[in-house]
């Protein structure tokens, strides 16, 4: 049995920007993304969660190319990348595809939806018009939408068959890698099943990677296999979703369940009470960026910042995860 086939590999990621927190201030940096590795194969999805401000949308910057890393290194389908390698990012941005949360601002209100389809496959390919029009009639089709919808404008369409023209785009040229970034915020909450259960769907027919990058915990539940839990620009839990959902060991993790409503009373957490506000990036916390708001913090959360570790089958930063594991 064939090992399963890595898509992208992500190795200590960071990007810090350097700012001006005043204008009589010195610049500082601001660590947006502060050291995160992962890796994702074919076929399957990650979901990344966290509060505002964590990092997850620095991180989808940085897996489609927008921005390079300060520091840490990626692989893209057994490529590593190098961001000054023009070239070479050039040629891989056709493996990275992006959905955007907002399906009105996202597509061009100018152009019908043949030519937005088609807009990649002429860039990219060397086929005709003919060919090109085919191919986006059978994406179309795929998405659940009709032939005679090519000739519609974005205005036309509902916002969840915006959205789906957006995914449609979006796997035109068949990516290994696409990144979602929260995809279905912006849908009724009618239309974000049959939208996540059309992405799984395609997944499953193009064995395409996932990185779905979300808030809302419910809706990570049903379509990821791995989850990255991050605060303030760190992973502080990492590991299977059966793993998160089932037994969460991070204080914030628990947080996090603890807020997301469930229909099934069982998978009701006991609620958890943060103390305080996200702290701002550019003043962080010293020692663990958590230890002022966690309900369970210790002296030495204050003073030392815990690393990633394997715990229970999945990585935590937590001294007191640590503190209780057996030895």
């Amino acid at each position: 049995m064939s090992e399963p086939k890595k898509v992208l590999q992500a190795r200590d990621l960071k990007r810090y920007y350097s700012v001006k927190p005043d204008a009589f201030a010195p610049r500082i940096d601001l660590k947006a993304l502060d050291g995160v590795s992962f890796d994702l194969e074919a076929g399957k999805t990650l979901a990344v969660v966290g509060e505002s401000g964590c990092g997850k949308s620095t991180l989808a910057r940085l897996l489609t190319f927008i921005e390079p890393p300060t520091a840490g290194g990626m692989s893209l389908v057994g490529q590593d990348i190098d961001f000054e390698n023009k070239r070479q990012i050039k040629s891989l941005r056709k493996q990275v595809q992006m959905i955007f949360q907002d399906p009105y601002g996202s597509l061009n209100p100018r152009k019908t939806v043949a030519a937005i389809l088609g807009e990649s496959l002429k860039i990219n390919t060397s086929l005709n018009a003919e060919e090109r029009h085919e191919r986006v009639i059978a994406m179309l089709e795929k998405v659940g939408l009709r032939a005679e919808h090519a000739r519609r404008y974005p205005h036309m369409f509902s916002g969840g068959q915006r959205q789906r023209i957006a995914i449609a785009r979006a796997l035109m040229l068949k990516p290994a890698l696409v990144v979602c970034d929260e995809p279905v915020s912006a849908l009724d909450i009618s239309i974000q099943a049959q939208v996540l259960n059309l992405l799984m769907d395609l997944q499953e027919e193009l064995n395409t990677a996932y990185v779905f990058i979300s808030h809302g915990l419910s809706v990570v539940e049903l379509i990821a296999d791995e989850v990255l839990v991050m605060y303030l620009g760190r992973p502080v839990e990492q590991g299977s979703r059966d793993a998160i959902f089932d037994d969460p060991q991070h204080p914030y993790t628990r947080a996090l369940l603890a807020s997301t409503p469930f229909v099934d009373p069982t998978r009701r957490a006991e609620r958890v009470a943060l103390k305080g506000e996200l702290p701002s990036p550019l003043h962080p916390p010293g020692g663990c960026a958590f230890h002022q708001r966690c309900p369970v913090a210790m002296d030495i959360c204050a003073q030392s910042r815990p690393e990633l570790i394997d715990q229970a089958g999945r990585k935590v930063a937590c001294f007191r995860v640590e503190q209780q594991s057996p030895r």
